[in-house]
């Protein structure tokens, strides 16, 4: 409960003055040209909201979704297949759950790209559909803004949540490395960058830091901060309010968190029963799962989980590929996943949440001497369900031994331009950089209405 004095002192403050100090500060002050000329060509979404839960490393298709049981054992592995509820689409024996969730789905069995060494270039390329290569490197100023950062930008939540939150890391270029692209608001500046939740939400004294004034930051200081924001932003001639509205839209939405019980709610993960929050995995990864079905039953727009605290942490299997996926990483997903699809049914969200598994890239075909399969960009497997969505399908399909696609090759940038499609956003439309160029979402994208409902 907040004091009287705290309430008095906000009510001296407007809220947009407030917020561009207490969420943006400067920073977000100074970069405001970049952001008032995205040419916004909407349309009838199909979708209100979306959840990634994004594999970060490179999960192994031919050990999951693409099984190949007729290959020779280098290639087809440890793992057999079992039916699932989609008839003639078997999935790995290690996905039980899911298997019962097939009839929902989509899979594309035919991803490429052209990024086979570098992490981080492939997680940029998956997660924008901007293909450049093996250029690695973390994140950058220049990078192309996120998806959930482009829809924070033009389809913000109607009800005054935070729009874009990712959880529940900051996933690095390797131990230690530098943050990963493709999660940020890249060209379209910090403000734009999702809202980060990075505690564990299994351990008994989760929270979430951003949901209070930082400790070194009083009412009073942020009255006077707010005095000399308003001073600059005289002094730098900002002359068009959009840019300001732009801002403030954005971070008013950080404010609610901290006035509002029914936001900060969304995150007490308490309020699900024990039997819930068992069905999605008692971990660190179901539980942010679980947390990201709270979140866009909040209202929240877009939600990624990276399931990874770094490239090489979990799904990046070059060795003991067998075991690391049958002891961890498949039960693990094989519960999250499969109880979010679930959950979003029983409660009437599905058919207006776009659920998508993505990754970096899949695995080789030929089992290495390490028992563990290589990076492979030439053939994966990505997973869509949810709201306009096709129920029960494959797309594309992969060779004998999942090496290449067989038919209908998919792109990165073809999956992206279908999600905006999906959440009212043509992939044409043009967003501004901070020197004021203007840049298509996903140019090189093709909407694949084959697999829209």
């Amino acid at each position: 409960m907040r004091s009287a004095k705290f309430r008095q002192l906000m009510s001296e403050v407007s809220r947009r003055r407030m917020l561009q100090l207490g969420a943006a500060g400067l920073p977000g002050l100074l970069s405001a040209r970049s952001l008032h000329a995205a040419t916004d060509k909407t349309l009838v979404a199909k979708a209100d909201h979306c959840i990634v839960l994004f594999l970060n490393g490179g999960p192994s298709h031919l050990d999951m979704w693409d099984m190949k049981p007729e290959a020779a054992a280098e290639i087809r592995g440890e793992f057999a297949p079992i039916s699932s509820s989609l008839p003639g689409v078997p999935v790995s024996e290690h996905l039980p759950r899911l298997a019962q969730q097939m009839h929902r789905t989509t899979l594309i069995r035919s991803m490429h790209h052209s990024v086979n060494n570098s992490h981080a270039a492939a997680v940029y390329a998956a997660l924008t559909g901007h293909d450049r290569g093996e250029q690695g490197g973390g994140a950058k100023p220049s990078d192309h803004p996120s998806p959930g950062s482009v829809m924070a930008k033009l389809r913000p939540a109607a009800n005054r949540t935070l729009p874009y939150i990712s959880l529940p890391y900051k996933t690095k270029e390797g131990a230690g490395g530098p943050l990963q692209p493709g999660f940020l608001g890249g060209f379209m500046g910090p403000t734009f960058d999702p809202f980060w939740v990075l505690n564990n939400p299994d351990a008994a004294d989760f929270h979430v830091d951003n949901l209070a004034l930082p400790a070194p930051v009083t009412p009073a200081r942020m009255i006077d901060r707010s005095r000399l924001l308003s001073d600059l932003g005289r002094g730098l001639k900002i002359s068009n309010e959009s840019s300001l509205t732009a801002i403030d839209d954005f971070q008013s939405r950080a404010f609610e968190l901290l006035t509002s019980d029914a936001a900060q709610q969304a995150f007490d993960l308490n309020r699900e029963t024990p039997e819930m929050r068992a069905r999605y995995g008692r971990n660190i990864y179901g539980q942010s799962t679980l947390l990201a079905r709270r979140l866009v039953e909040s209202g929240t727009r877009f939600v990624t989980l990276s399931w990874a605290p770094d490239a090489n942490a979990t799904w990046d299997t070059h060795g003991d590929n067998f075991n690391k996926l049958k002891k961890i990483l498949l039960p693990e997903f094989d519960a999250a996943c499969s109880s979010l699809l679930q959950d979003l049914d029983d409660r009437g969200l599905l058919e207006r949440t776009l659920v998508c598994v993505l990754g970096d890239f899949g695995r080789s075909p030929r089992i290495n001497a390490n028992a563990g399969r290589d990076h492979w960009n030439s053939c994966y497997t990505v997973m869509l369900a949810g709201a306009g969505i096709r129920q029960g399908f494959v797309y594309g399909a992969s060779d004998r031994t999942g090496s290449v696609p067989a038919e209908s090759p998919v792109s990165p940038g073809d999956v992206m331009a279908t999600i905006y499609r999906l959440l009212g956003v043509q992939s044409t439309t043009q967003i501004l950089d901070s020197l004021g160029r203007p840049h298509e979402v996903v140019p090189q994208g093709r909407v694949i209405s084959e697999i829209m409902a």
